[in-house]
């Protein structure tokens, strides 16, 4: 996924279908930067992790 897509699924409402190693997640933040995003599955919210915005999947 590229920066510009995360961004403006991180700044929107209805919720994206967006998965991290087929798991469903939700991006709480992204890092422009560093191109990284900080997400959580939608089923574990205590799960955040910082994984690469290459690494996660629009359906």
């Amino acid at each position: 996924m590229n920066v510009q897509r995360a961004k403006e699924i991180e700044s929107s409402p209805i919720l994206a279908n967006i998965t991290f190693n087929g798991v469903p997640v939700y991006i709480q933040y992204v890092d422009e930067q560093a191109e990284t995003a900080r997400i959580y599955p939608l089923n574990d919210p205590e799960k955040e992790e910082t994984v690469a915005l290459l690494s996660l999947t629009e359906h």
